[in-house]
Parts: C-alpha cells; structure tokens; sequence
C-alpha cells in the first residue's frame, strides 16, 4: 500500500463528494486526483528529485502530498515561518528541489512555482507513469522535527508506515457525507499530514484554517458546520479563554475535539469539558518517527476522570490514554527490562506504523523492533501512559535526576501561574541548577520567594527551583512545545 493508491480509493469511491475546501465549490474525490496528477507530472517533468511546500494551510497541501507520491518523490513541507539563515541551512540539504511557495525570494536558486499556481497547473500532461507503483519501502514524506532541545533532524517516513497508520486507524468511507473537520494545525507538522490522509480516507470533508486565533476557530466551527477538530494545546487554552470571556458553550454541532503535540494543564481540559458539553474530547500522543497518533485517551476515558472519585481514575485526565490496537507500548528501565507500573522510564513503541528513522542519522529502531521515543514517563496498572517530559530535558543537580515536568505540575497549581517551564542551566558547583520561568496569570503578580515556598512545601528542597524568571510568554514552536534551549539560553545570556 503506498499513497497514491490511497488517492485511488478516494477518487473512485467518493468521485462526486466534496473532500477539500468550502461546500460549495471545494475539491472533489475525482477533482483532488485531477488535480494532484496535474501536479506530478509538473513535478516529473522538472526532474526535482522532492517536492517541498513553504506555505500556510489550504487546498494546495493535500494537492502536493499526493503529487509528490504520484511523481515518486519525498514531500518536505517546511516551516515558512523559519528565519532566513535556518531556511538556508535546510534548503542547502536538498539537491535538485522544487519549490511550491509564494516567496521564491527565500529559496534563491531553487526552482519554485506559486501555491495558486500548482493548484490549477493543466491536466493536458499525460499522468507520471505508473501512477500508482511507489515501492512501500520508498521515501513518501519527510519531516523537520522540531529540535527543542538540538538541532533538527529531517525524520523520515516511508510509504508503508503513512499506509499503517491510516488502515490501523480508519475505516475507508465510514462517514456521513455531512462530516467535515477543521484543520489549523500547521502543513509542516506530522498531526497535518495524519489529518489529511486519515479523513480523506474516511470521506471527512477538510476545511483549512491557515491563521489561527480562538475567535476565527470558533466562527469557522459554526459557519461551516465542523463536526470533528484537532488543536494544539496552546489553541485549545485560548479556545477556552474566549469562552470564557464572551460566556459562551462551544458548538453545539462539534462531535469530536482532539487535541495532542504537547502538555497541557489538567486545569485547561478539565474547563474545556465544561465549557464544551456535547463534544467528545480526545487526547492524542504521538511523534513525527511514529507516523502520528500511538495512543488515545478517547471520550469516555475523559468523562471518566472528570467524574471519577477514585484518584487513580481522576489522574488519567493527564495521561495520553491507551496505546491503539496496532502498536505496543512500553516503558523501560535503564536495564532494558519493562518497568512495573506507576515506576518512571523510557516510553518505547513497536508497530508498523512506526518508523524511527532520520536522514542524518539512519534507523535508530532496536533490533527487537522497539523504538526509543527519548520521552519518559509510566503506566499505570490500567495501562493508561503518563508522559513525564523528554530524557533530554532531565536536569542533573548534584548527581540527582530530576524531572522538569514534576516541578512544572506543582508550579502550575499556584493560582498566579498561567503558564510555567523548567530547565536545567549550567552551574560550577552543582552542575545543573533549576530555573522556572513563569507566565503569570492577567492582573495577578508573581513572587519568586512564594513560588519557591509553594515548590518545596510539596517536593523537596533538592527539587525548589534555585531561580524564577518572569516572562510575557514562553518561546515555544507553532505546535506548542517550549523551546528550553531558548530559555537555557536566556539566563546564560543574563
């Protein structure tokens, strides 16, 4: 099974139903083919060996996914938000590349043809042949990874892991022609190229949000009938804060609300519940070298905890769920073996949908077949997996290990805290200190010393952070993960 053949099956089983775009006048089954064919033979005929997309969510994104498969060649979407040095950095890494972009003068010396452009090329051009024979083994996508903590990587995912992850989670065809999902997530994150693949698949028409804010969402939501979303975290608190703020409940029509890509306060879910009553909310973990999602908390698990008076069941609002049916999860110890629950390790996945590969550095898949995620964390005794934070982020003060995300969900409780971060910095005697740098909350003020009493009255005095910085916002990425090198960097910089 390889993407074009995805195409296929969309194309022939839902011709006439609008997939992409507005009711009215969007993409059809046979129009996305038509479309993506025209583009693939474009792409074939400048002989670039990948496609790479430098624009904002619309139309042209499914269009160049599926011309890039029908072509033979990877697809790269790319941040357009990157600064020009780190967009030269990544472009000097492609050999013969064309470019479908808006702002050629980016990419100087690179072949490039504008996003409206690609989208209505001719269909006089004879389709690449064959148009639907990639190799399962081949390259379909590749992915900048979001380097929070290093460098970036380009993750890559073949044909056959794309394929596994949209059969081990969706059913071709199983939703009403009424269904629509709104994507805002952005082209050049793994949760957009999940998206589009999984709902066309499904027939979910796809309306794309290319500049998010909470009240635009919530406009789209109602004007064009979406029943199913998937936010980062930091959309989903603004959601709720516009709620909030103008009284309102979410739509009433919006079945499903997903949300994943980082963490997120128990505080945020626990209101949007509430304030969105007849949605079903999902939370889903996953990882660009997992092909997206490898476990859910679904509806009932979140209605579970919210309403549950057992704390084990309540905690579960602040896990990432269960692993899905076509993928292993397990959490290891420093001697390789599983951990029993409740006891903090390295989250390790199996499963065909898992890739676990880099274009700079090779396979890093064991050879039994599990891939280390570099995200710690436990299960519990239901299976349900807690996510502690990434290995890379583990401050060493002392020769203790300490996680940042345990002072992060004592910080987090205070009620003058909106948003919090904590990350080792360089230190000459205890070779890392804490550094909490913290949001705080409209109106209210922050007071280091408290803070600090607040920590140390609930952890210990080894886990007290040693500095808070106040800040306006936390750098993160567009899908919400903060940037600690960024705020490493800060304090070091004074």
């Amino acid at each position: 099974m390889n993407l074009a053949m995805i195409l296929d099956m969309v194309a022939d089983g839902m011709a006439d139903r609008v997939l992409v775009g507005d009711r009215e006048d969007g993409l059809t089954g046979a129009g996305l083919r038509a479309r993506a064919t025209a583009g693939g033979a474009h792409v074939a005929a400048t002989g670039a060996d990948r496609l790479v997309y430098l624009g904002g969510n619309g139309p042209v994104f499914p269009v160049a996914l599926f011309a890039a498969a029908l072509a033979g060649v990877p697809f790269l979407p790319l941040n357009y938000r990157l600064s020009a040095d780190q967009l030269a950095e990544v472009m000097s890494r492609q050999d013969a590349p064309l470019v479908v972009t808006d702002t050629p003068e980016r990419t100087p010396g690179a072949r490039t043809i504008g996003v409206e452009e690609f989208l209505r090329l001719p269909a006089d051009r004879p389709a690449p042949q064959p148009s639907h024979e990639p190799d399962p083994d081949a390259i379909a996508v590749l992915l900048m990874t979001s380097g929070t903590t290093a460098a970036p990587k380009s993750a890559v995912l073949r044909h056959r892991h794309l394929a596994a992850y949209v059969l081990g989670s969706v059913e071709f065809g199983s939703v009403a022609e009424t269904d629509a999902t709104l994507v805002s997530v952005p082209p050049y994150h793994i949760a957009a190229v999940a998206n589009a693949l999984s709902n066309l698949y499904s027939g979910r028409r796809i309306v794309y949000l290319d500049r998010f804010t909470a009240a635009g969402w919530l406009d789209t939501v109602e004007r064009e009938g979406v029943t199913h979303a998937m936010v980062v975290p930091t959309m989903l608190a603004r959601i709720v804060a516009e709620l909030r703020a103008s009284g309102r409940t979410g739509p009433a029509r919006l079945r499903s609300l997903s949300y994943g890509g980082a963490k997120i306060a128990e505080e945020v879910v626990a209101e949007a519940l509430r304030r969105f009553p007849e949605t079903g909310f999902v939370n889903a973990y996953g990882l660009t070298e997992t092909a997206s999602s490898v476990a859910v908390l679904g509806p009932d698990d979140h209605r579970e905890a919210a309403a549950g008076s057992d704390p084990a069941v309540r905690a579960r609002l602040g896990s990432v769920g269960r692993a899905l049916p076509s993928v292993e999860i397990e959490v290891h110890g420093a001697d390789g073996r599983p951990c029993p629950p409740g006891e903090v390790g390295d989250i390790v996945v199996r499963g065909e949908q898992v890739a676990g590969e880099y274009v700079e550095a090779g396979s890093v898949v064991r050879e039994d077949g599990w891939f280390p995620t570099r995200d710690r964390g436990y299960l519990d005794e239901g299976g349900f997996l807690f996510v502690r934070g990434r290995a890379d982020d583990t401050i060493i003060r002392g020769g203790e290990n300490i996680a940042p995300a345990e002072i992060e969900d004592v910080l987090a409780r205070h009620e003058a805290v909106l948003e919090c971060a904590v990350a080792g910095v360089p230190d000459l005697e205890w070779g890392q200190r804490i550094a909490a740098f913290v949001v705080p909350r409209p109106g209210l003020r922050v007071e280091a010393a408290v803070l600090r009493e607040w920590v140390r009255e609930r952890l210990r005095g080894s886990k007290t952070p040693d500095q808070i910085v106040v800040l306006d916002e936390l750098p993160t990425t567009p899908t919400g993960k903060v940037l600690r090198r960024e705020l490493v960097d800060m304090v070091r910089e004074g």
